[in-house]
This record gives C-alpha cells, structure tokens and sequence, in this order.
C-alpha cells in the first residue's frame, strides 16, 4: 500500500545504442596509428628532410662524378653511390622512429591512448606496424628514384637484377628497421631527445672509436669489430660492399632485423611493465 507521497516507481525503458557495439581489434588501433602519424607536422618535416637530403645528395654525387668525366669502376655497382644519401637520410628515419612513441609520453596523450586502448601491446604493435610500413615507402620511392638517375647519369656497369634488389628494397628494409630500432629505445626510454642522442650515439659511436683504436695494436681487434658492425658500415655492406669479415648484402639487413627485434622486444617488456 502506497500514501499519496509515496508513488510507485515506473518501469524504466531499456535503451539500445543505434551505434554498432563490437570489440576493439588490431585495426581499430592501426587506423589511429594512422591518423596520428599523418597529422603531426614532425612526420612531415622528418620524412620531407629525408626525401630532400637522400635526393639532393644521391643525384649530386651522380653529377659530380660524370663531371669528373672518370669512368666508374667496372667490378663496382653505381646504386653504391647512394650510400652518402641512404646514410644521411636515415638520421631523419632515427629521429622519426622516436617521436612516433615517445611524443605521447611527453604530452601526456598515452593516457588518453591507453584508455581508449588497454591493451598496451597492441598499442605499440600497432605504432611499430605503422611507422614500418611507412618509412619503408617513403625510402623506397626515393631510393629507387635516385638510383634510376644515378644509373642514367654515370657511365658505369649496369646493375644486374640482384643488386638493383638491394639497392632498393634492401637499403629501404635497412633504413625502416634502423627506424624500428629507434622506436623500440623510444618505448624504453620515454623521451624524445634522449632516444634519440642514444641512437645517434649508437649509430656513430662505434665507428669514431674504431677509428681511434687503429693506432693501437692491443686493441685492434675490438677496432676491426666496431668498424665492420657499426651502422654506417652495414649500410655499406648491404650495396654488397662488406667491411672486412662483417656482413653484407641481405646479411646485413638480417644483422639490423635482429637488431631491431631486440630493441622492439625491450621496448613491449617496457611499456608493458611500467605504468604511465
């Protein structure tokens, strides 16, 4: 029995949303991936500055050397005139690879990220497949255009199929997992400019300190390590001119892959451990 202050409650109506209600996939978090890397003026500074400095370099030396007049070596493929390009380039790839992760730590939109996506994982699983697939075009279309130019400006020998293959989607493989790797120290270190000093660091180090070890004879086979390994050497080595003993060709696009595993595989263990 009910007083006239006491009315009985009315049923409430069950609400349906009109928008589909699914769960959240890999997709999802790619297609945001995307949407951020595009419109954030630092991928289009730091892959404009690549395209830019690959070009203006890689085409130059053509120039150059056909003002030389001297013909290129004929045991010497002319996509290895690259390299300086490829090499400067790469920086811009390095310096990319950890903004990709680390510019969300330091506004402080990974918690906005992380709550619209839990799963930490796919978050940067999905960053990583991005900023990949990415880098690797935007350094295939502009490798490939300038080694077509440097191939049609110097007198040399005509690249065979194999070395038009390194040449291209080799050195572009290199440059997109040196850009991994420097997303997974990214996801380790959580801060832009210091991700990207210890890539910097790790990408010339060894090769200045080889340099200075030369001189002397206890320490010449450190020396001869650190030439033949470190990044610049690689690179080389992929256009099929290997440093020494050290890797090349696709064996040193496998080197940089293992590389780029490790630092990925530190990078899901640390987001994964941390809070934010």
């Amino acid at each position: 029995m009910t007083t006239p202050q006491q009315q009985p409650a009315a049923p409430v109506a069950s609400y349906t949303s009109p928008i589909p209600i699914r769960r959240a996939h890999l997709g999802d978090a790619l297609a945001s991936e995307w949407t951020k890397i595009r419109s954030v003026r630092s991928t289009m500074w730091t892959l404009g500055v690549m395209v830019l400095l690959m070009t203006v370099i890689g085409i130059g030396l053509a120039a150059l050397v056909t003002a030389v007049g001297e013909p290129a070596p004929t045991d010497e493929s002319v996509l290895g005139l690259g390299v300086f390009g490829a090499l400067t380039g790469s920086i811009c790839v390095i310096t990319l690879g950890a903004l990709t992760v680390t510019s969300e730590f330091g506004t402080g939109m990974i918690r906005t990220t992380l709550t619209a996506c839990p799963s930490r994982a796919r978050v940067l699983a999905a960053k990583a497949l991005v900023f990949f697939v990415l880098a690797f075009t935007a350094a295939l279309v502009t490798v490939g255009l300038v080694a077509l130019c440097q191939v049609a400006m110097v007198d040399g020998r005509e690249p065979t199929g194999e070395e038009w293959l390194l040449g291209t989607v080799g050195v572009s493989l290199f440059i997109a997992l040196l850009g991994l790797t420097s997303l997974g120290v990214g996801a380790v270190v959580r801060h832009s400019a210091g991700a990207i000093t210890i890539m910097l660091g790790l990408m010339l180090l060894p090769l200045v300190a080889g340099f200075f070890m030369l001189g002397s004879s206890a320490l010449q086979g450190v020396s001869e390590v650190l030439l033949e390994y470190s990044v610049p050497a690689q690179l080389i080595g992929v256009y099929g001119e290997a440093a020494g003993s050290g890797p090349a060709g696709w064996g040193a696009v496998a080197t940089m892959l293992g590389i780029a595993a490790v630092a990925l595989g530190s990078g899901f263990a640390a987001v994964g451990a941390r809070d934010v």
